[in-house]
């Protein structure tokens, strides 16, 4: 008898990473339910940087438009010498789009504004977090979890589901009910951060003030999409600190030398210590960690909400492929690829906030997780094994092509939705029989992609006879020369991507 669950998939925290995998099991059709004991979504900046490969993730989640239309690029900074002047800099490094990466600087939002739209497109998809709904414990057996759950009146409820998902936090209740241990280190920076509305500082730059002075460092970041601006400065490892308007006001005319810049009301505002932090397990049995449940970042490089989204997105379609009837053991790859990547993000931001403590920090490309990728991962297929170039387990270029009827055509446009995608050149098309799941598509004599600006042929350097398949999140699954097909049906049929006999 097949037990009856109450929704496949608890998901315990309703912020970035939370609200992306609700996303993606929504328009996927998997049954969850979301809760938050926050009563109320969270109104802070906190995480405002949205990286090249997070727009691409937001693009085929559908809102990115949302999220480019709210917010903007990041001004340059604007750095004050003792006697008043200035100098001007980028506070990254710019780049063109290119054929391949059609996104290459990082936008600006604050975090309240990216869940905000969050939440709005998980609405239209027909679900919603529900906020005052606090996990209080669980248990888990070899075939589900039985949650314990209390609504804003307390009221206690026993819930049954598949697996459970801990995207609460960096106090994670659920990693801590789990006993993973979570080394790292405190990283002996204390700092406030402040979204506040102020006179006396233009909304062109990024303000900072004596930068490379630990004592005394002030930086004032105007918040796109709001008349707010975002104060950041280190502050002492002991003490109490005055957040309201008039203790920042003093710390400003304090650290600035100026009279002239009010604080005119404090919107949110927070006193914490720098931490960067790793969980030794992602998952136990049907229990997993995603977010900062599992890695805490400091802010420089603006790497925390990034990787978030990027493990929920990265969990997302394996949970619905096991529900739907592939092994569990896909689900062991979610930490075998994510992990490694939150380890690299954490030497990358620690590194940087050397660089801020100097006054010498500059973002380059490093920050904007285009070339984070899975060759290692046990989903990578490779036959033969390629020297050089494209590999399997790696970021999926995109690509502008033409049609059958000879209209501009992405490959991020066929990639865009729930699917598997089988991209065939110079193939005999008959070789890969259809089936659900999988969208197929060939360049060539019959085909019905062209590849007339040579874009594909760049990005990707197929043989003749190659097939690359790419995996729902973007990431190359397999690349296998039409000689080697019979392992390419292996592998999808390990993955429950099954030919359906008429």
């Amino acid at each position: 008898m097949t037990e009856k669950f109450a929704a496949d998939v608890l998901i315990c925290g309703a912020g970035a990473a939370g609200l992306t995998l609700a996303m993606d099991l929504a328009r996927r059709g998997i049954p969850f339910r979301l809760i938050e004991k926050m009563e109320a979504p969270f109104h802070g900046s906190r995480g405002k940087g949205i990286q090249p490969r997070t727009q691409e993730i937001f693009e085929d989640l559908g809102i990115l438009d949302r999220i480019a239309a709210a917010g903007g690029a990041y001004p340059p900074e604007r750095r004050y010498r003792e006697d008043g002047s200035f100098t001007d800099s980028q506070v990254v490094e710019h780049g063109e789009p290119t054929p391949a990466e059609p996104y290459q600087q990082p936008l600006m939002l604050p975090q309240f504004l990216t869940e905000g739209l969050m939440r709005e497109r998980l609405l239209e998809l027909g679900r919603s977090a529900e906020f005052g709904c606090e996990l209080l414990g669980f248990e888990q057996d070899a075939h589900g979890v039985t949650a314990r759950i209390a609504d804003n009146t307390g009221a206690e409820t026993p819930l049954r589901v598949r697996w459970l998902v801990g995207a609460d936090g960096g106090r994670s209740l659920v990693r801590h009910a789990l006993g993973i241990d979570f080394p790292g280190k405190t990283l002996g920076v204390r700092a406030v951060v402040a979204d506040v509305l102020l006179t006396g500082l233009t909304r062109d730059a990024w303000h900072r003030f004596s930068d490379g002075d630990m004592a005394r460092q002030i930086s004032f970041c105007p918040l796109a999409g709001t008349e707010l601006f975002q104060i950041q400065g280190p502050i002492p490892l002991e003490g109490e600190i005055d957040l309201s308007a008039e203790g920042l006001a003093a710390l400003v005319a304090e650290r600035t030398g100026r009279g002239d810049i009010q604080i005119q009301s404090v919107s949110w505002a927070s006193a914490y210590s720098m931490n960067a932090r790793l969980a030794d397990r992602y998952r136990v049995g049907r229990v997993f960690l995603v977010g900062d449940a599992a890695h805490i970042h400091p802010p420089t490089g603006g790497q925390g909400l990034n990787t978030s989204v990027q493990d929920a997105y990265n969990l997302g379609w394996k949970l619905a492929a096991v529900a739907a009837g592939a092994p569990d053991t896909l689900l062991d790859s979610y930490e075998e690829e994510r992990r490694p990547v939150a380890a690299a993000m954490l030497g990358l931001a620690t590194k940087l906030l050397d660089a801020a403590k100097r006054g010498e920090m500059r973002r380059g490309r490093e920050v904007h997780q285009l070339d984070i990728g899975y060759p290692e991962s046990s989903l990578a297929l490779e036959r033969p094994a390629r020297a050089a170039g494209l590999l399997a387990g790696d970021r999926a270029p995109d690509a502008p092509l033409r049609n059958a009827d000879g209209q501009a055509i992405r490959l991020f446009d066929l990639f865009r939705g729930t699917h598997w995608t089988l991209l065939g050149y110079a193939v005999e098309r008959s070789a890969v029989p259809p089936r659900p799941g999988l969208h197929i598509h060939s360049f060539g004599p019959g085909g019905d992609l062209f590849d007339t600006g040579h874009h594909f042929q760049d990005a990707y350097a197929p043989a003749v006879g190659d097939w690359v398949l790419v995996r729902p999140d973007g990431y190359i699954g397999a690349i296998v020369s039409t000689r080697e097909v019979a392992l390419l049906e292996d592998y999808l049929a390990r993955l429950g991507l099954l030919i359906e006999l008429c």
